[in-house]
């Protein structure tokens, strides 16, 4: 997941509204899904829409071959969510960046949540980050505009931006934003692993060595994330 804190929902545009129904066996039948993940496509979803096509054909704005569209996903789930291994198997099956729309709930209990990763095209199968996601907001919540852009590339990456825990830096593209994102985790895992021997660790010179890596590691973490 990414950020929590987050509360966002964009606008999407009306010319975009694409609107149809994808059986969610299309995903699950996959040669590649496992059992357990098709067990969690019967057991989370309830209804998949492909709801809208962000495109040069529906927005005016020129894709790319990393970006040659962008596809919003609604996801309604059965009960309280619907998890990354989920969103995984939609992902490796649709080859256009997607941002989905996670619903849960009824009536005025209704809530959503935006999540994406950020994700690679290339020859082989798309390379995937991490799933980073907004909290959970009302459906009624008001939505925001799209974020000013020129290009899908450019939109793709400022519809993003808000949501993962590194800041997109001038000039950055996809490739270094998940690079910087990879390094994020490593560093999350290395301050967990040293946190869990501080804890443990009897011997006081032991202790100070242990503390200074730790001090080492935060910081690099804070300068990679720093919005």
């Amino acid at each position: 997941m990414g950020d929590p804190g987050v509360n966002l929902l964009y606008r999407w545009p009306t010319a975009a509204k694409f609107g149809s129904r994808v059986p969610k066996e299309k995903f699950y039948s996959h040669g590649t899904v496992s059992t357990a993940v098709r067990e969690k496509f019967i057991a989370e979803v309830l209804r998949i829409t492909w709801a809208y096509k962000l495109a040069e054909s529906t927005i005016n704005l020129a894709g790319s071959e990393a970006v040659p569209e962008i596809q919003v996903f609604e996801i309604d789930a059965k009960s309280n969510d619907v998890s990354d291994q989920v969103l995984t198997a939609i992902d490796k099956a649709i080859p256009f960046p997607l941002i989905f729309e996670v619903n849960r709930g009824q009536g005025d209990t209704k809530s959503i949540r935006m999540v994406a990763s950020h994700k690679q095209l290339g020859t082989g199968a798309p390379k995937l980050s991490a799933y980073y996601s907004t909290s959970w907001q009302p459906a009624h919540t008001a939505r925001q505009p799209l974020p000013a852009a020129i290009t899908l590339p450019t939109l793709y990456t400022a519809i993003l931006d808000p949501l993962t825990p590194v800041a997109t830096r001038p000039g950055e593209d996809m490739s270094d934003v998940v690079a910087r994102l990879e390094t994020v985790r490593k560093l999350e895992r290395e301050i967990s692993a040293l946190e869990r021997k501080l804890r443990t660790e009897p011997q006081l010179n032991r202790k100070i060595e242990l503390r200074r890596a730790l001090k080492t590691k935060q910081s690099e973490l804070a300068v990679l994330v720093e919005k």
